[in-house]
């Protein structure tokens, strides 16, 4: 339902190397390229200096969230950033003049509760806007008016709509939010530590090898929690999604509509097994205590970054954009760029084992999806609801609409043209409207819609390739498909800025426009992200670490692998 274009780091054009030391925690030579090393916040005073205890490549909100632990423990971090922007893919950004974008990540619920606590977000700036209702999808059928389905908070309410479509499915509902509920908690503790470093278990004298077994603490809770439900649960995490939602539910609207979060982001169809470790993925935030909710962020999702960015300056972390050439000494380095960046790009390959590179070269990191963001002149108006005569903002807007979700057919039908090198005809297309909560963020009676769209592949059959021509052709194709839901959408358009995958590859660094940095399939999960071995942040160089959603756990606006990197860094850093 709700989703986000994920942690995505940036891409930082630099030459690492080591320098000879007595230390097992070598010392680093950056050749960074900071133009004129200007300083991320206006006003401040500091200068880029030669030599820091730690550097952080990227400033996507991964990097942000480690420099601020590092520098509270007292470890004196740089971050130094490609773009003229902080965030990563968590950016505000006016594409449209007056009109300010989330332009990739546009939703926030993943942000672990210990990272607004412990960082003192909220007083540095952050303001969430909770939405309630949270899900819309309205048919497209030969009836006036079409039916939608529309979910808050209120279960009551959710019963009474999904009751227009199945009876069963209404008193199904409860039990199966309250099960999947129980799988969330369960699996909670494992995001907040590094996986089980299964090669130190048994290493060791007798007393190291007993502290080794604290590590299997989250694990055995995990364990415990889920109890007799355990073999239900591995089902839900191995099998198809739409495998298990046609265990709990008969009608297709509802089940199409979950099934969103299963796919979201990911070149899987409903019917690949394993999707629904997705949807969970989707579902173990909350948002001000409640869990699973989605909300805007107050002046879109770059104003999040800013508030890590302060955190973390407030500390005495030096922030800094553009690059030079400088070159910066470090005893530790975390990279908040993707796994191939870092590995392929970024080291010299003979100074890594032939076996992790070949695993890094492995990593699926197909992407189907094109995010379009749209300035536009009114709201839409849907068929399935209709806007009042004063165009104001309706229940409905602050949702995520999803649109060509009336069955999972649809939606696996998309993800196989999309195989076959293909855009999709009727692509899974999640519509949000944050102007709706904040319209601070156009031009007034104007608003600004995110358009989340797959599938469509990286590489194009025939040797075509995403030229203007293309974006163009399926940007209009998309919006054809908004026009059947809503009439008047296309002549409400000002301006579009259309993604495909080779430009969130291009702009943001992500691999093969990857919002997760790799694909959330169960080979690249835990103890394989992300290669089997090196899953606890710690690369095969000694002081370089991984910190961005390429590492455990995963991709979206987290924070979980920024603060776990940084714990085990600045572990590393006391022992030397």
């Amino acid at each position: 339902m709700a989703r986000h274009c994920g942690a995505m780091a940036t891409r930082i054009q630099a030459r690492l190397s080591t320098v000879c030391s007595s230390r097992w925690l070598q010392d680093w030579h950056l050749s960074l390229g900071l133009s004129g090393a200007r300083l991320a916040h206006a006003g401040a005073a500091e200068r880029l200096q030669r030599e820091y205890d730690a550097v952080v490549i990227g400033a996507g909100h991964n990097g942000l969230v480690a420099a601020a632990y590092l520098q509270q423990a007292g470890v004196h971090t740089a971050v130094l950033e490609k773009r003229h922007v902080l965030g990563g893919a968590a950016v505000t950004e006016e594409i449209v003049p007056g009109f300010k974008f989330s332009r990739a990540s546009y939703l926030l619920s993943l942000l672990r509760p210990q990272i607004y606590a412990e960082l003192e977000l909220q007083r540095h700036g952050l303001r969430v806007l909770p939405r309630d209702p949270y899900s819309f999808t309205p048919l497209l059928e030969d009836r006036s008016p079409p039916r939608s389905l529309l979910l808050g908070h209120n279960m009551a309410q959710n019963q009474q709509q999904i009751a227009q479509f199945s009876q069963k499915d209404a008193q199904a509902y409860p039990e199966y939010e309250a099960f999947m509920g129980g799988m969330v908690s369960a699996l909670d503790p494992l995001l907040d530590s590094p996986p089980v470093d299964t090669a130190a278990l048994g290493k060791g004298s007798l007393l190291q090898q007993l502290r080794n077994l604290r590590a299997l603490r989250p694990l055995l809770q995990a364990g415990l929690a889920l109890g007799q439900q355990l073999p239900r649960y591995y089902e839900v995490l191995t099998a198809p999604i739409s495998k298990i939602l046609d265990q709990w539910f008969e009608s297709e609207p509802l089940k199409a509509t979950l099934a969103t979060d299963a796919v979201i982001g990911a070149m899987t169809s409903p019917h690949t097994p394993g999707s629904g470790y997705v949807l969970l993925h989707h579902v173990m935030g909350e948002l001000e205590g409640r869990r699973g909710a989605w909300g805007y962020v107050a002046g879109g999702m770059g104003a999040l970054s800013q508030a890590i960015a302060h955190a973390a300056t407030a500390r005495g972390a030096h922030i800094f954009v553009e690059k030079d050439g400088t070159e910066v000494r470090s005893k530790l380095v975390l990279s908040n760029a993707s796994p191939q960046i870092t590995f392929l790009e970024l080291i010299p390959q003979e100074q890594l084992p032939k076996d992790f590179v070949q695993r890094i070269q492995q990593v699926d990191t197909r992407s189907p999806v094109t995010k379009i963001n749209v300035a536009v002149d009114r709201l839409p108006s849907f068929l399935a609801a209709p806007n009042t005569r004063d165009g104001q903002p309706l229940p409905h807007h602050q949702c995520s609409i999803h649109l060509n979700c009336e069955n999972t057919h649809l939606l696996h039908q998309a993800f196989t043209e999309a195989t076959h090198g293909h855009p999709s005809n009727r692509p899974m297309i999640e519509l949000c409207i944050p102007s709706a909560l904040d319209p601070g963020l156009a031009p007034q009676g104007c608003h600004v819609v995110s358009l989340f769209t797959q599938y469509t592949p990286s590489v194009l059959a025939d040797g075509q390739s995403w030229d203007e021509q293309a974006k163009n052709a399926y940007a209009d194709r998309v919006f054809d498909c908004i026009e059947d839901y809503a009439p008047g959408f296309k002549a409400s358009v000002i301006g579009r800025d259309i993604l495909t995958p080779p430009d969130l590859e291009r702009i943001f660094g992500l691999p093969g426009g990857n919002i997760f940095h790799g694909g959330m399939s169960l080979d690249q999960l835990y103890f394989a992200r992300p290669a089997p071995s090196y899953s606890g942040y710690r690369s095969p160089i000694p002081g370089l670490y991984l910190c961005g959603s390429g590492a455990h756990p995963g991709g979206g606006v987290m924070g979980a692998a920024g603060r776990n990197a940084a714990q085990v860094a600045l572990k590393d850093f006391r022992s030397l």
